[in-house]
C-alpha cells in the first residue's frame, strides 16, 4: 500500500536530486529515505528511481506518481485538519506565502490577530512573489498564498480553479529623489520620465513598468534591479534614478532622500488569498482569509 509519508519522501527525493539531500530537507537519515523509497517501490511493483552517476532520476512510473502526489497530500491535508476540527482537537496548522509588502503590511496584522482569536493556530509564512507562490499553492507546499494581479480583472490569470479572495487594490506610485525637477508635483505623467535612469523592482513588477512605459510610448533605461524595496528606495533616495513601486511596499518603509508622486495614468494591482477549493473548508484555513481580509480593510 502506498503511504503519504512515502510520497512526501519521493517528492523530496525528485525535486533534491539524492537520498542524502532529501534526507538533509526532511530533517531524517539518508538510510531511511533509501528504506522508505525500497518499501515505496515494493508496493508500487516496479521501479521508481533510477541513478544516472551522482543524481536520483524518476523513471516514468516515478513521474507519474509524483505527478499525482501533490493532489494527494493536498487533500490528505485538508482532510486531516477538517476531521481534527470536527473532533473538537482546537488546534489547526496554516502553510501561508506571501509576496515581501504583503509579509511585512497585512500579514502581520492578520497573524497577530488569528492567535488572539485561535491560540492553538500554527501558522508558517515563507515569501514568494507570484507566479511562484501560486505554483507552490497548486503542488501542496503551501495553504494559503497572498498574490497579487495587475490590470481590470487580471485578465492574464489562470485562477480558475482555486477559491480567490478579493482583498484591497494597491496603487502605483513614482518615486524620486528628494531634489528631483518633479518631486513637488501634484502629478506626473509616466512620459515625463521617459529620459530617466529607472531602477526596478521584482520581474513581475519590472515586467509591469516595461508594459506601462511602452503604451506611454518609451522604453525604460534600467540601471538598476532588486527585489529588495527598501534597495529601490534608497538607490532612488541617493540619487541614481526613478521608480514606480506599489503603495503597500512604502508602508513599512521609511523613503529618505526620496518624494513618492502620483501617477497618470493610474496603475493599480489588485491583492487577493488565494487557496484550494478543499481547503478553503478547513477552519483554520478559513479563519486565516478572515483576518486578512479584516487586516486589508483596516
Amino acid at each position: 500500500m502506498i503511504e503519504a509519508r512515502h510520497l512526501r519522501i519521493l517528492r523530496a527525493v525528485a525535486a533534491t536530486g539524492s537520498f542524502s539531500a532529501a534526507a538533509r530537507e526532511l530533517g531524517c537519515t539518508q538510510p531511511a529515505v533509501s528504506q522508505q523509497m525500497k518499501a515505496l517501490e515494493l508496493s508500487a511493483g516496479t521501479t521508481l528511481l533510477i541513478r544516472t552517476g551522482r543524481e536520483m532520476r524518476l523513471t516514468q512510473a516515478g513521474e507519474a506518481l509524483v505527478r499525482h502526489a501533490a493532489g494527494i497530500l493536498a487533500g490528505l491535508t485538508a482532510a486531516e485538519e477538517e476531521v481534527a476540527a470536527i473532533a473538537g482537537l482546537r488546534a489547526g496548522r496554516v502553510r501561508l506565502v506571501s509576496f515581501p509588502s504583503g509579509s511585512s503590511t497585512l500579514v502581520p496584522t492578520a497573524l497577530a490577530a488569528l492567535r488572539a482569536a485561535h491560540p492553538g493556530t500554527r501558522v508558517s509564512l515563507v515569501d514568494a512573489e507570484p507566479p511562484r507562490s501560486v505554483e507552490m499553492l497548486r503542488e501542496g507546499d503551501c495553504d494559503v498564498a497572498l498574490a497579487f494581479r495587475y490590470g481590470p480583472g487580471g485578465a492574464t490569470e489562470d485562477w480558475e480553479d482555486l477559491v480567490v479572495r478579493p482583498l484591497l487594490t494597491d496603487r502605483l506610485v513614482g518615486l524620486v529623489p528628494e531634489g528631483h525637477r518633479l518631486a513637488e508635483a501634484d502629478r506626473v505623467g509616466i512620459g515625463e520620465l521617459a529620459d530617466e535612469p529607472w531602477i526596478a523592482g521584482c520581474p513581475r513588477c519590472r515586467r509591469q513598468l516595461v508594459e506601462v512605459c511602452e503604451s506611454a510610448g518609451f522604453a525604460p533605461r534600467i540601471d538598476f534591479a532588486t527585489d529588495d524595496y527598501p534597495a529601490v528606495i534608497g538607490l532612488v533616495g541617493a540619487g541614481l534614478g526613478v521608480a514606480v513601486l506599489p503603495e503597500l511596499a512604502m508602508e513599512s518603509v521609511r523613503p529618505k532622500g526620496a518624494r513618492t508622486v502620483a501617477l497618470e495614468p493610474a496603475v493599480r494591482r489588485e491583492i487577493v488569498a488565494l487557496t484550494l477549493p478543499d481547503l478553503a473548508q478547513v477552519p483554520a484555513v478559513a479563519a486565516t482569509l478572515d483576518q486578512l481580509a479584516l487586516a486589508a480593510a483596516r
